[in-house]
């Protein structure tokens, strides 16, 4: 043969359809959608108590539902408390739907070679917000919200597009966890109520 390297790459009997399961995959996905849920109803979406916090689960990569890219979730601060504290790649956006309170985030320096390795900056920034402003939680940002208010609770809206944990970098850390986490403890209506009024 004409080419010197032809005794490596012939090498190797493994016979396997993957082009053509990409496009069994393409042709079954209309169908798959088509099963798949538009709609998400509010007993369709999960309550967690996570290390992060009360989350109500909008959207999630785990749900059945027609969204490919973005994972949402509302969370709710009881009053005087606070979040977790978490860093992941992703960017997130988040909107106040109730409440005021502030962010402390903190910017890493990253670098990306053939490893990835990031390092926390000591400056720590401050952020005041309140019901109806958008907070912007650049990527790779140490964050954590607080409630100000010692007898309102804050809900937020938490936007995260999925890119990257689909480019296999789901780089999700927790540093602190939010103080209503018990693990294990599921969430009732009732418990939920509780974190609302603060009593």
């Amino acid at each position: 043969m004409a080419w010197g390297e032809s005794k490596v790459w012939l090498k190797g009997g493994a016979n396997e359809a993957l082009y053509q399961n990409l496009l069994d995959d393409a042709a079954q996905a209309p169908e798959r959608n088509r099963q798949r849920r538009k709609v998400i109803r509010p007993e369709d979406m999960p309550w967690e108590l996570a290390r992060q916090g009360v989350l109500k689960h909008l959207l999630n990569s785990q749900m059945n539902t027609r969204m490919e890219t973005v994972d949402a979730y509302m969370q709710i601060i009881p009053p005087g408390s606070r979040s977790g504290k978490h860093r992941h790649l992703a960017e997130e956006c988040l909107y106040v739907l109730e409440g005021r309170g502030y962010d402390l985030h903190q910017d890493c320096d990253v670098e990306i070679t053939d490893t990835y390795h990031w390092k926390v900056q000591d400056e720590v920034k401050r952020f005041e917000w309140e019901a109806g402003d958008v907070i912007y939680v650049p990527p790779n940002t140490v964050h954590q919200h607080f409630n100000a208010s010692p007898d309102r609770p804050v809900r937020l809206i938490s936007a995260v597009n999925r890119i990257y944990k689909q480019c296999g970098l789901n780089d999700l850390e927790q540093f602190e966890d939010a103080p209503e986490y018990q693990p294990g403890m599921r969430l009732t209506e009732a418990l939920v109520r509780q974190y609302l009024t603060g009593k």
